[in-house]
């Protein structure tokens, strides 16, 4: 359904063209300082219209604590976050219902909810809701200072450099896709399961909750499968569990061994494109030209770094709290 997690659980409510998208989360421990400065930075680096290649449509996306806070601290109530959507343009979505999007969730959403759905600008589907995401991660974050979560783009279109990737997604008047790198350092050993509640398993699953994502690797990934088995085996150095090497990307049997956990994510390229395309005209059942009109991201990759840090500081907050190494009531 919306919701993720089990201890520290998130909701994600709202839709792209709606009053409002935000996120619940129940879990946070009572006492927990939070205030909107805190939000500022991670909000600011989700933005669009901030940086070249990333969509104009611009939001204030100032916080709007509903429930679970008092006096500038968590109660241990659900903590509830709203988001204002103020800058919408709905008409340019009304006029293209009957032609769904190619690489969008129109087909499937109409499909699966009986044409019930709120369409305007993928609704419920929305890029727009991971500043949800992005608000429980900066929660989240807190949680696990001084864990550090950070994430950047690696390549754009196959590029190391970046405005060089985005130059040909502009040549070709065309969208395109990335890959961005997270990495965690602080992390303590003995995190995670085996098999289904593994590290790798849970982080995963939290990930492709961001749109577009359509890979994921840990450590050395699928590089893993060109190398000999003492090449990729990580010597133990020490009894902290350090490694010479870290092919593993900080797990080992699902479970975390006190290196920096390491992982990347494949980032397709933005299904929005000017570029014509054929698309199926479900009032008329025959194929037509297509092209998406609107505000979109030129590379979706962009705006996703903050993005990855939250999700993954969510599982990391929520195994934290299984493990007893944060408490449900802070000092």
């Amino acid at each position: 359904m919306n919701s993720f997690g089990r201890n520290f659980r998130v909701s994600i409510v709202g839709e792209s063209h709606g009053p409002a998208v935000g996120v619940i989360i129940d879990g946070v421990p009572s006492g927990l300082p939070l205030a909107l400065e805190d939000f500022h930075i991670d909000i600011e680096r989700r933005k669009g219209g901030t940086q070249k290649g990333t969509t104009p449509r611009k939001e204030d996306d100032l916080p709007l604590f509903q429930t679970g806070l008092f006096n500038g601290r968590a109660t241990g109530a659900p903590l509830t976050i709203l988001f204002e959507n103020k800058n919408t343009r709905s008409g340019d979505y009304e006029k293209q219902r009957a032609v769904p999007r190619p690489g969008h969730a129109d087909f499937v959403a109409h499909k699966k909810f009986g044409g019930f759905e709120d369409f305007r600008g993928g609704g419920h589907f929305s890029g727009r809701l991971t500043v949800g995401l992005v608000a429980a991660g900066v929660v989240a974050k807190k949680m696990l200072n001084p864990i550090s979560v950070t994430a950047a783009i690696l390549e754009i279109g196959g590029e190391a450099d970046l405005e060089k990737g985005l130059q040909k997604a502009i040549d070709a008047k065309d969208s395109i896709g990335g890959i961005v790198e997270c990495r965690v350092s602080g992390l303590p050993i003995g995190m995670g399961e085996p098999f289904f509640d593994s590290v790798e398993s849970l982080i995963s699953h939290a990930v492709f909750a961001i749109p577009a994502v359509r890979g994921i690797e840990f450590g050395t990934g699928f590089a893993a499968a060109r190398m000999f088995g003492v090449q990729h085996n990580d010597a133990i150095e020490d009894s902290t569990g350090k490694t010479r090497t870290n092919h593993a990307g900080g797990i080992v049997g699902g479970i975390t061994n006190g290196n920096e956990l390491v992982f990347r994510i494949a980032i397709k390229p933005t299904s929005s494109t000017p570029k014509e395309q054929l698309t199926l005209n479900w009032e008329t059942g025959e194929q037509e030209t297509f092209s998406v009109k609107g505000r979109h991201d030129l590379c979706i990759a962009l705006r996703v770094p903050v993005v990855l840090e939250a999700v993954t500081a969510i599982v990391l907050a929520d195994l934290m709290i299984q493990s007893g190494q944060i408490s449900r009531v802070l000092p």
